[in-house]
């Protein structure tokens, strides 16, 4: 149902899923072996991989805490999309990359669930991608000090959200990585 014009195609966006961003993230370890997962479904299914990476002046490109987790494996073949702006699409070339393969549904997984998920997740809807959130693959660290909720509570709340997120002619929703079928 997108409203973008011949993109039949999805893909799956694995966001942030960076050495400084995830390092001290809620529940790390079973995020990212979930995340690790959900790429192996994609591209079982032959549902191209859209990989980006956020730098700014704590976190320099090429430094080791920009680099993707050591547990995921990016494919020659799969692109890489260099952010400096939460929503992954601002100042970036991700609209092109997702035009150029046809891509018109984006699955969503990564970091931060209060911070790039959520404004990615909205970037996309209003850009008029259908948009599904992997409910068990993002993740945040703990901003309590900050006067954030708890970790659990900000991706439960980011998950609830977004299932009863609508716009017209889009779909927004959830899926577990258990419960995804990437066939269209």
């Amino acid at each position: 149902m997108t409203t973008l014009e011949g993109r039949t195609k999805s893909a799956l966006l694995v966001i942030d899923v960076q050495n400084s961003v995830v390092g001290q993230a809620h529940d790390r370890d079973r995020i990212v072996a979930t995340i690790a997962e959900v790429i192996d479904k994609a591209r079982a299914a032959e549902v191209d991989v859209v990989w980006v990476q956020h730098s700014d002046d704590h976190m320099t490109i090429d430094s080791e805490g920009w680099q993707i987790v050591p547990e995921l494996r990016r494919s020659v073949d799969e692109p890489v999309v260099r952010k400096t702006y939460g929503d992954s699409f601002e100042a970036t070339d991700l609209e092109a990359v997702l035009a150029a393969r046809q891509v018109g549904h984006l699955y969503v997984s990564g970091a931060q669930s209060d911070a790039c998920i959520r404004a990615t997740l909205h970037g996309a809807l209003t850009r008029g991608y259908d948009t599904t959130l992997v409910s068990d693959a993002h993740t945040t660290e703990d901003l309590r000090p900050y006067g954030a909720p708890a970790p659990a509570e900000v991706i439960a709340h980011t998950n609830m959200y977004w299932e009863f997120t609508t716009a017209p002619g889009r779909t927004a929703g959830l899926v577990t990585a258990a419960d995804i079928d990437f066939k269209p």
